[in-house]
């Protein structure tokens, strides 16, 4: 009788050991899946699991126009052996992923970096991104110009005219292949793509009502935006000389590109060279008792420039040749004598530089070409002549300032003692000292770029009522020498 319980023990201890255990007497090969190290679960087949998962991705094939829906990014599917025979089903852990992980499709990460700081742009196909780019930099060469320079069909220069010898991306950008998050914004639409390489995410518009008296650079400059932006937002406004009506409904957008688009170019242009005004005293004649004795006629000279644009803003000019087509006749003004010298004239204003200068900033809104802000640029930019090119006083009077100044470089104050004050910036060099009284035409400084500046140039400002930085009001430099 004791063995017979003995038996039945031991049969029962080995049943319910094989039960627990539920291993088989040769291991087998299934497939663990693993969510950032964490175990899901162990299924047959991993092919199963993708084939399942591409099945149901039926809505997001359609959304993006790919034809298969692959793992999660982080999902790991690893072959093991076991003896274990306890497997996942499919469906359990596709539902456990889709609640956990957004699946992926196969696309393009492209980088733009600068600065350390880097903006990422998912595509299905490479040529989206590469139209967008093609899009946005026609924006700012212009259509016809860009298709000659990629066709090499530029007409060459005659006596004048421009050329374009460089257009490139002024960012690092990288692209590679890779699995992509459905949940990242991916672009289909080249147009799309090419409007957020322009304005970014969240883009600042509105509507503006033109009034009768706008033009199109009143219209940019009451909005604070560039002309250029003014026309990029108004497709149908094709020039600065557009015509304008009451009533007119038209976009103000305000450019944010995370691209910057480098356009290189050699020009030749017939600058006329203003004459300048020599004036002659008479000690028996009063203040004011003025007497033109000989009529000044403009110049007219040709220069040749290396010009560089960012975004369809200059930020350099490299002064190349000037020749002389023209001589200019100066303008003789014989004036009486009878004042004190650091008077300056009220109606007889000197060019503050040589001829064959280029205005690369008016008196108008811009995007700063450092910065990127928008901002009221409060002077003329007079630019394109050689490094070290003298800069003259513009008006007889007193020089209140003469250093470097912050964001101006070496700088120069002038009070003209008639109420109007003038400042020159980012000077090479200062040939004048504070309380110097200086003559109408001569030279106080050299032309430079210290300070703020992205190229050789004179930042020029005229101030009324007071002293710049000092009570005095900020007006147009136009208003006297126009």
């Amino acid at each position: 009788m004791k063995k017979i319980s003995h038996i039945i023990l031991c049969f029962l201890t080995i049943f319910l050991l094989g039960f627990n255990f539920q291993k088989t007497s040769t291991p087998n090969t299934y497939y663990q899946v693993y969510l950032d190290d964490e175990v899901l679960g162990m299924i047959e087949s991993k092919d199963a699991l993708e084939d399942y998962i591409d099945k149901k991705g039926k809505e997001i094939k359609k959304e993006l126009g790919v034809d298969k829906v692959y793992l999660p990014n982080g999902l790991q599917i690893k072959k093991v052996t076991t003896y274990k025979t306890e497997l996942s089903s499919i469906k359990k852990i596709y539902q456990e992923i889709k609640k956990r992980r957004p699946f992926t499709v196969k696309g393009y990460q492209f980088t733009i970096k600068k600065d350390n700081k880097k903006d990422k742009i998912y595509v299905i196909k490479k040529s989206t991104f590469k139209k967008a780019l093609e899009s946005t930099i026609r924006v700012f060469v212009g259509k016809d110009n860009y298709k000659a320079y990629i066709n090499e069909t530029q007409n060459q220069i005659d006596e004048t005219g421009s050329i374009i010898e460089n257009i490139y991306i002024d960012e690092e950008l990288s692209v590679k292949a890779m699995n992509i998050s459905t949940d990242e914004k991916i672009y289909q639409d080249e147009e799309e793509l090419s409007q957020y390489l322009l304005f970014g995410e969240n883009p600042k518009s509105k509507t503006y009502i033109v009034k009768s008296t706008d033009t199109v650079e009143s219209a940019a400059f009451n909005n604070k935006i560039s002309v250029e932006e003014f026309l990029l937002a108004n497709k149908e406004l094709t020039g600065i000389n557009s015509l304008l009506y009451e009533g007119q409904k038209l976009k103000v957008s305000y450019l944010n590109p995370k691209i910057t688009v480098v356009v290189e170019t050699h020009t030749v242009k017939d600058v006329e060279s203003q004459f300048k005004t020599e004036e002659r005293y008479d000690s028996n004649k009063l203040v004011g008792d003025d007497e033109i004795i000989q009529n000044g006629e403009n110049g007219l000279e040709r220069v040749t420039q290396k010009v560089r644009t960012k975004n369809g803003v200059t930020d350099y000019i490299d002064f190349v040749s000037k020749e002389e087509l023209k001589p200019m006749v100066n303008k003789i003004i014989l004036k009486g004598q009878k004042v004190v010298p650091n008077v300056g004239t009220m109606n007889n204003w000197q060019w503050p530089t040589p001829s064959g200068f280029t205005i690369t900033s008016n008196y108008a809104y811009r995007r700063h070409p450092i910065t990127g802000r928008y901002h009221l640029h409060p002077a003329l930019d007079i630019a394109g002549l050689p490094y070290g090119a003298p800069v003259y006083a513009s008006n007889n009077g007193v020089v209140t300032m003469a250093k470097y100044y912050s964001s101006y470089g070496n700088c120069i104050i002038i009070n003209h003692n008639n109420g109007y004050y003038t400042l020159y910036a980012h000077l090479s060099a200062i040939n004048v000292s504070v309380g110097q009284v200086v003559s109408k035409g001569s030279t106080i400084g050299r032309l430079g770029m210290t300070g703020s500046a992205t190229g050789p140039h004179l930042h020029y400002e005229l101030w009324v009522g007071g002293p710049p930085m000092g009570g005095g009001t900020n007006i147009n430099p136009w208003t006297v020498h126009r």
